[in-house]
């Protein structure tokens, strides 16, 4: 080969290469983060929830965008996460919001709140019904954006030192619960409390509290709440089908690149649907274990739920009177979970009904 001809053949394989290589990659920063979570290491479904969507980042990012996840109390004490965001101390937090009524009730309601949304209706809610778009203008108060990532499905109503026989048995109960619920609670006489997951079992122990709610069988047995409280109850009715949110600090949230924040929601979206998924595939037989173990399995008298129910729909009156975030937030829950029950009665409970019938009969 002439020189020339050698100079040009390989000039042109030097633009060919530059070429071939993804310009997308080349474009992309490095970027390493912190994520606090509100719960320990041992709880390996709901802290789960913030490694699956880390890890997805990464995946998503060729690695170049790194989030580093911390269990509660390694950076800040678990419930205090959303204030390290907000404050710019970390940049995410992994946590639920009905911890953090003490600002605003409002952030209830993008969690869960007492007789509101199932764990589908809360997801559809918050996609497809205008939820999360509601509640990222209520965040930016706080100067935290949020995406859904996590959900537990439906929750157990708790475990008791003594039995609940009727309404009158909540007189003067101290117990564990979190977010809006307490003060439901609060109006039927009992004395709320709210304490971080990893401190419930002392409390429980030692009666500084009659009663606890965390999650469900799964996360119970872990944390070993039937070896000092030997009643179970159900259902959570606080808790229908509460949304663990993803919050990022606004300012470095809106600093990222586009691909880094659809590679965030797309996260968040995966480890959403992961957590329900695995709650669903652990709770049973952790229930089986439970009972086996003599745990005592009762289900909360009708004017207990009546009488919670009632006290409910009087509290988020009196909040809505005063705090037009709230009312916008409540009224929107409201509103759907009203359509989604009608379309429910005629499909979904209908075909689960017979289906427990038919699972009880052998079928």
């Amino acid at each position: 080969m002439k020189r020339r001809q050698f100079l040009t053949a390989a000039g042109a394989g030097a633009v060919a290469s530059a070429v071939a290589a993804p310009a997308i990659a080349q474009s992309m920063p490095e970027v390493k983060w912190r994520i606090t979570s509100s719960f320990p290491k041992s709880l390996d479904t709901i802290f789960g929830g913030a490694e699956v969507m880390a890890k997805m980042v990464s995946d998503l990012t060729d690695g170049k965008f790194q989030i580093q996840v911390f269990a509660a109390g390694e950076l800040v004490p678990g419930l205090q996460a959303l204030d390290a965001v907000s404050n710019g101390t970390v940049e995410a937090c992994h946590t639920v919001s009905y911890y953090y009524v003490g600002k605003d009730p409002t952030f209830a309601i993008a969690a869960s709140v007492p007789f509101g949304l199932n764990g589908r209706m809360q997801n559809s809610w918050l996609f497809s019904g205008g939820g999360n778009e509601l509640f990222n203008e209520f965040y930016k108060g706080f100067k935290v954006y949020g995406l859904p990532c996590g959900n537990t499905g439906a929750q157990m109503g708790g475990w008791f030192r003594k039995e609940i026989k009727s309404v009158a048995d909540m007189q003067g109960l101290k117990m564990r619960i979190g977010g809006i619920a307490g003060q439901v609670l609060q109006k039927l006489g009992s004395v709320p409390q709210q304490i971080a997951g990893g401190d419930i079992y002392p409390a429980l122990e030692k009666g500084t509290i009659d009663g606890a709610e965390w999650v469900g069988p799964y996360d119970d047995e872990k944390l070993g709440f039937n070896k000092v409280a030997p009643f179970y109850y159900y259902p959570g009715w606080w808790e229908g089908g509460p949304t663990v949110h993803a919050f990022f600090n606004l300012e470095k949230y809106n600093a990222l690149p586009k691909q880094y924040q659809a590679a965030l929601h797309a996260a968040c979206t995966h480890a959403n649907n992961w957590m329900q998924a695995r709650y669903d595939a652990v709770n049973p037989a952790a229930l089986k274990r439970l009972v086996a173990a003599g745990t005592q399995l009762r289900p909360f008298p009708l004017d207990v739920m009546e009488a919670c129910l009632k006290a409910s729909n009087e509290l988020y009156a009196e909040i809505s009177a005063k705090n037009p975030a709230f009312k916008k937030a409540i009224d929107s829950m409201i509103a759907f979970r009203n359509d989604e029950y009608l379309w429910w009665q005629v499909a979904e409970y209908t075909y689960d009904n017979f289906m427990i019938r038919a699972r009880a009969r052998g079928g």
